[in-house]
């Protein structure tokens, strides 16, 4: 079995929606300090829908790929629509990421959100702070896939010589 999915390789390959959006009317920017990986999200909005959005992200194919998924799961959908996006339906988009790149779709989400808060700050549009609050990458993952991510990467330190923290 692949560790990554066709469609990951094929939105880590062949990106959609990369670049910069210069008169964005919402941008959010995350990062993961443990792994390094940054992704920054814009937004074209139009009556209430993304009209436009691209992405620009540094990391890991993971990140790329759940980066390039998000930003084609929004386009052309309202900002209610947008709202209920969750790094969970970014990994059924990609047919699944490996336990330990989860923190990659997680990070998709709040860069959509963190662009949704700029634009809502931006334009004075009320929110309730509880709808975008920072969680931790794994708050939302399932202990038994937390444990097969530790089987994972001990098993691929044993292969290659490695020690993983």
């Amino acid at each position: 079995m692949a560790l990554y999915s066709e469609k990951v390789m094929d939105h880590f390959l062949n990106p959609r929606n990369v670049g910069v959006i210069e008169d964005a009317d919402g941008v959010g920017e995350v990062g993961n300090p443990v792994c390094g990986d940054i992704m920054k999200i814009y937004l074209k909005i139009k009556d209430n829908r993304i009209e436009d959005v691209k992405f620009e992200t540094f990391g890991c194919g993971s990140a790329i790929a759940s980066s390039s998924m998000a930003t084609e799961l929004i386009k052309g959908k309202t900002i209610d629509e947008v709202m209920e996006v969750t790094n969970k339906a970014v990994v059924e988009a990609l047919d699944g990421l490996p336990a330990h790149k989860l923190h990659c779709s997680v990070l998709a989400e709040e860069a959509i959100r963190a662009a949704l808060k700029d634009y809502f700050d931006k334009n004075g549009i009320p929110y309730d702070p509880e709808e975008f609050r920072e969680h931790d990458a794994e708050e939302d993952v399932p202990p038994e896939v937390l444990e097969a991510a530790e089987a994972e990467k001990a098993a691929a330190a044993a292969s290659c010589g490695t020690k993983f923290k």
